[in-house]
């Protein structure tokens, strides 16, 4: 079985990356970083998701056991109205040491002045970067569509969460739990691209 340390210090996306390589069947036995010593401070000052889970990744490299693998994501929610914010500073986006509640309110006061479901439009994007033992690089991207509530609702999931409403679906991602939402998230579409990918490389 292949060991795969994930980059982060997160509990929840080592939970759903464990969940998620499940579901896949892939042979991996996920740890956390701090399997490995704990995440180094990475500057995470790239443009875009990639460049960002690329730099989570290479960083914990260095830290690992010859012949692990490293997973790294980068993820944020990207609304339409507010040109693609807070898309790379979503954990971020009310300032340094911002509570996920700090960064929640701040798009919704942002997005006061926007009644109409089209002008509401929003995506949870999230970008996983692995890198193999041989130091070879792979992307992936996942994106999940939908729409932002006026009002946080649902006492699931974390981040913005309480005010996303994928499409199809009546409720936030709060509010439909992780079994669904662990079916068609952002990350759930990354990792499937993941996993297709690696089934023709092995």
């Amino acid at each position: 079985m292949m060991e795969v340390y994930l980059a982060t210090g997160n509990a929840h996306k080592v939970s759903e990356i464990q969940k998620l390589s499940a579901w896949h069947q892939l042979q991996w036995q996920v740890w956390g970083a701090d399997r490995a010593g704990g995440m180094p401070e990475v500057d995470e000052n790239a443009d875009s998701f990639a460049g960002n889970a690329l730099l989570k990744a290479q960083a914990l490299r260095e830290r690992v056991p010859a012949g692990a693998w490293v997973l790294a994501d980068d993820s944020g929610l990207a609304v339409d109205a507010l040109d693609g914010a807070p898309g790379v500073y979503s954990a971020r986006y009310a300032g340094a040491g911002a509570t996920d509640a700090d960064n929640l309110q701040l798009v919704l006061r942002n997005m006061a002045a926007k009644k109409d479901l089209q002008e509401r439009r929003a995506h949870f994007v999230c970008v996983l970067a692995l890198i193999g033992p041989d130091g070879r690089e792979w992307s992936f991207e996942g994106r999940c569509s939908g729409h932002l509530l006026d009002a946080p609702c649902g006492s699931h999931g974390f981040g913005y969460d309480p005010i996303f409403q994928p499409d199809g679906h009546s409720g936030s991602f709060a509010e439909l739990g992780p079994e669904v939402k662990d079916r068609l998230s952002h990350r759930a579409k990354a990792f499937q691209a993941l996993a297709e990918t690696l089934g023709r490389v092995w």
